[in-house]
C-alpha cells in the first residue's frame, strides 16, 4: 500500500482503519506515516495524525522514538487543532520517558489552560498532563488549580473528562 496514495484518496474512518491495519506493528512502514505527519502538506499532515493516533493506540511501543517530535508539536502554536487533538490523543496511550515529562507536561498544562482551544484537544492534553503528574504530587495540584480555575466556563464533556482524570 502506498500510505500518501491512501489518505489522499479519501478522510474516512474506513480509510484511516485501512491504514492502521497495514501499519500493524511495522516500525517501518509507521516511520513513514510519521515522515508524512511531520511533512508540509496541510492535508496529508490532517490525516496521517488520525492514523498515527490509532496505531499509538494499537501498538504503543511504535511511537516511544518519536515522542519528542510529537510533544514539539504539541508546542507548536501553529499546529492545526487536528494535529494538537491527535496528538494529545495518543500521547494519553505512550509512556512518556523521564527526561520529556516536564515539557510534556509544560504543552499540555498550556493547552488545558486555554479557553480558546477546542475541547477534544483540552480534554486529551488534561489526561497527559494528569498521567505526567502521577510522577509529582505538586504538578498534580497545580493541575486541579487550572481546571478549577476554568471548570465553571467549560463544556460538560471537559468537567466529566476532570472528574475522571484526578
Amino acid at each position: 500500500m502506498d500510505i500518501r496514495a491512501a489518505l489522499l484518496t479519501e478522510h474516512s474512518l474506513q480509510r484511516t482503519a485501512s491504514v492502521v491495519n497495514y501499519i500493524g506493528g511495522d516500525p517501518g512502514k509507521f516511520k513513514e506515516l510519521m515522515r508524512l505527519f511531520l511533512g508540509d502538506n496541510y492535508r496529508l499532515t490532517q490525516r496521517a495524525a488520525w492514523a498515527l493516533s490509532y496505531c499509538a493506540e494499537n501498538t504503543p511501543e511504535l511511537v516511544s522514538p518519536y515522542v519528542g517530535t510529537l510533544i514539539k508539536q504539541l508546542e507548536n502554536r501553529s499546529a492545526h487543532n487536528a494535529v494538537r487533538r491527535n496528538v494529545a490523543r495518543l500521547l494519553q496511550f505512550v509512556d512518556i520517558p523521564e527526561r520529556l515529562r516536564g515539557r510534556a507536561f509544560e504543552a499540555c498544562y498550556r493547552l488545558v489552560d486555554d479557553p480558546a482551544q477546542p475541547v477534544a484537544v483540552r480534554a486529551f492534553a488534561l489526561t497527559v498532563a494528569a498521567r505526567v503528574a502521577e510522577h509529582s504530587p505538586e504538578l498534580l495540584d497545580e493541575l486541579r488549580l487550572i481546571v478549577e480555575k476554568h471548570a465553571p466556563h467549560t463544556s460538560i464533556a471537559f468537567r466529566k473528562r476532570a472528574s475522571l482524570v484526578l
